[in-house]
């Protein structure tokens, strides 16, 4: 039987191990203990969204880890928006995370899909439909918060095309290409252009 692999992150030792011990009641999940970038999911165990677990679950992704699931004790419309905000995939109560619930989420999650608390589904329905009417639409912006053009470069350099390839192609300037690479980089966190187009394929954007 293949197994999902797994890392835990919390906000202290105990928290850490009581998920993983959790965890390990599932034969179909395997914990890692001492190699995060090795896991398909990551589950971040916390009291609510903050500063510091965005910024954790940003880290997550930017070293190869696409798949976050939360695992968050106030739960409410607020940290939903600021999980997705941050990509993650996945969002489990604390006080509903048991092996067998939050065993079902990991793995739907590492199958490419996302799971939502069903009295929260609605609500982020909602705040997507705004979101995309109000702000997206009018400023030609992708649901993925990436223009077309942005887009557009990503797919041109991973087809493997230079600087001067793609601006030649897309009639822009060599600057301009390289402006819209490091603006992509920088909003999304990411290394370098590499790091990008394999961000954005794991995302399925490309």
């Amino acid at each position: 039987m293949n197994r999902t692999t797994v890392f835990v992150y919390a906000s202290d030792p105990l928290t850490q191990a009581g998920t993983a011990a959790l965890l390990r009641q599932r034969h179909d999940l395997l914990v890692i203990e001492d190699d995060p970038d090795a896991a398909a999911v990551a589950v971040v165990t916390a009291d609510e969204v903050d500063e510091q677990v965005e910024l954790l679950v940003r880290a997550i992704q930017r070293n190869g880890c696409p798949r976050v699931v939360m695992v968050i004790g106030r739960l409410d419309e607020a940290a939903l928006m600021a999980g997705v905000a941050v990509g993650a995939c996945g969002f489990v109560r604390r006080s509903e995370a048991t092996a067998a619930h939050l065993g079902t989420v990991i793995t739907t999650v590492a199958n490419g899909d996302g799971y939502v608390p069903n009295d929260l589904l609605g609500k982020l329905l909602r705040q997507v439909t705004e979101l995309h009417d109000s702000v997206l639409v009018p400023s030609g912006v992708a649901m993925n918060g990436l223009t077309p053009r942005e887009l557009e470069v990503l797919r041109l350099v991973s087809d493997g095309l230079d600087t001067q390839e793609i601006a030649d192609q897309l009639c822009y300037s060599e600057r301009t290409v390289k402006g819209v690479v490091h603006d992509v980089t920088t909003r999304l966190n990411l290394r370098n252009r590499s790091h990008a187009v394999a961000f954005a394929m794991r995302r399925g954007w490309i």
